[in-house]
């Protein structure tokens, strides 16, 4: 017999008491209807039981229900309490209604909550959903007493919003304060943000306040150490972190599977992949993202769409646009072009990220000289982006690279017409835990920049003396002396990114650079060739993947 059943039989159902008791059971075994039904008998219903209907529709992912809900309280002579103004907000954070959010937060000042610990805490992350992070500072700030949970949302909307600097600079605020132990999540999201940066020398400071704490076999934890050391050049650390999490789970495994396919290790990812499988840990849509990337990077094509195909068939998992986009960059990587093209116009015009689709067959139309895609990938992103430099700047390459000059001066002048500009290159090195940047073309005003060009220039005749010869036409932008092209292209950031790691970290470290960009195939091949002179292994993490460049050779295997 069930709870309600024996409720009715005892003559208790229209105890308000026994009732919100009967609908919180109901949420919490996520039987909402029931809930709604005994929420519909009751005779008197106070501000709890609204707002335990409430929390039952967020739970079930009906957040506008809970608002509609929330609607009818007024007419109902019914208070709102701080646990119901934090269930709205929660409302409006699922999805991402800062008007109704803002509204509430009106309502929460007249009622005099705005200073209540859940409250706040609610609008700092309803606010930071939404990309209001001076206002979810404003609140933080704006409180009279914080707790942990507190000081742990308002370091994740920075994580969040990419302000790694302004999370790190919070937690050692939080430290300094010795007023509260930090929990797993407000570990999680800190080294989240050294993630986002790549300090390493910080979140390696953070893993050894996770062991000392007690977390460092911690899923949450865990998995933001996996992603942290990966982003930071360190594979094998985070593989040593995965093997300590007791029956990692789905977030771990899809943690690795990613990090291997960004260093090209497409087999083991597929391995991690296939070992969760037989766990029978069900996989979810990142996941098979990151088996996607591993395809991709590793040229097995064949192979990554037999698992794009089953996505739905064997795991019931309906692709979107991002795994779409990833099968055409797949197909893309390894000439197969005609393919790409013809699975990229079965991705709706709309879709969220349809500017990497085009972009990604624009890059790959480049690489193979198929002026004919590139000319219709390009009119895409310039429809899509008025003002996207990089569909220009591809479109005149490849056409020069083609022999279509005219065609690549018409595209050149309407850049300079429209006063388009293309992204500057920018590289980044860690140096005992200050981070230098390098910008394209900028040495004068890069650090020890005198000594990094002369340093450069001595590599570039070592090199050459191995016949190595630098550049190749159509990796900058065209119809510019031979003399200049060598000049730009001597001054890519990720090379006064290594001339200063050269002569600034110390001999037998790796030294790791950090790209906005796609690393060039010139500056590629001159850092494989300068890894086996010095003796000296490299890391590149640009804006696809890693590149490990030790002996001569990288990991990519000049496959990216």
């Amino acid at each position: 017999m069930s709870s309600h059943s024996i409720v009715l039989k005892s003559g208790f159902s229209n105890d308000t008491f026994v009732s919100n008791h009967l609908i919180n059971s109901y949420i919490r075994l996520d039987e909402t209807k029931d809930a709604h039904r005994v929420f519909n008998e009751m005779s008197d219903r106070n501000v709890v039981t609204w707002t335990s209907l409430m929390s039952g529709y967020i739970n079930i992912g009906q957040p506008k229900s809970a608002l509609q809900l929330f609607q009818q309280i007024p007419r109902n002579y019914i208070f709102p309490n701080p646990f119901t103004f934090a269930t709205v907000i929660n409302a409006c954070s699922y999805l991402s209604d800062i008007e109704t959010g803002r509204r509430t937060h009106s309502l929460i000042v007249v009622s005099g909550f705005h200073s209540n610990l859940v409250v706040c805490t609610s609008l700092i992350n309803m606010y930071g959903k939404s990309n209001y992070v001076d206002e979810s500072r404003r609140v933080f700030d704006s409180m009279v007493n914080r707790n942990v949970v507190s000081w742990t949302s308002m370091i994740s909307v920075y994580t969040q919003n990419a302000l790694g600097e302004d999370a790190l600079f919070l937690f050692r605020e939080f430290i300094n304060s010795k007023s509260y132990v930090p929990n797993q999540f407000l570990l999680s999201s800190v080294i989240n943000a050294c993630a986002s940066l790549a300090k390493l020398v910080t979140g390696k400071v953070t893993h050894c306040a996770v062991i000392r704490h007690g977390y460092d076999t911690n899923e949450v934890v865990g998995s933001s150490l996996i992603d942290m050391y990966t982003k930071c050049g360190l594979f094998d650390y985070s593989h040593k972190i995965f093997k300590r999490i007791r029956n990692p789970g789905l977030i771990p495994y899809t943690s690795m599977i990613v990090g291997a396919a960004k260093y090209g290790l497409g087999r083991f990812s597929l391995h991690l992949f296939e070992e969760m499988l037989k766990k029978g840990i069900r996989p979810n849509g990142v996941t098979f993202l990151g088996v996607l990337h591993a395809c991709s990077h590793s040229g097995l094509v064949d192979t990554g769409l037999e698992y794009l195909n089953s996505m739905y068939e064997k795991h019931g998992i309906s692709p979107d646009s991002k795994h779409y986009i990833c099968a055409v960059d797949m197909l893309g990587r390894t000439g197969r072009l005609d393919e790409a093209c013809q699975l990229a116009k079965f991705v709706p015009p709309d879709a969220e990220d349809i500017e990497i689709l085009w972009g990604s067959l624009l890059s790959s139309s480049r690489t193979y000289g198929r002026l004919d895609i590139a000319t219709e990938a390009g009119e895409r992103l310039i429809e899509i982006n008025q003002r996207l430099a990089t569909a220009y700047v591809t479109m005149s390459n490849t056409s020069a690279s083609v022999g279509d000059w005219e065609n690549a001066c018409r595209l050149r002048s309407e850049m300079n017409k429209s006063g388009i500009s293309k992204e500057p290159g920018r590289s980044w090195v860690e140096l005992r835990d200050k981070v230098y940047v390098f910008y394209a073309g900028n040495a004068k005003s890069c650090a020890r920049g005198d000594k990094v060009v002369s340093l450069l220039k001595e590599l570039e005749v070592r090199i050459k003396e191995r016949g190595y010869v630098r550049g190749r036409k159509g990796l900058v932008f065209v119809d510019v002396e031979d003399e200049v092209e060598e000049m730009i292209l001597g001054l890519h950031s990720e090379k006064l990114a290594l001339g200063f790691g050269l002569l600034s970290i110390p001999k037998g470290a790796t030294i790791r650079v950090i790209k906005n960009l796609r690393m060039c195939i010139d500056c590629h091949e001159f850092f494989k060739v300068i890894s086996e002179i010095v003796e000296r292994d490299f890391i590149v993490r640009d804006v696809n993947r890693f590149h490990h460049f030790r002996d001569g050779s990288c990991t990519c295997n000049d496959f990216w």
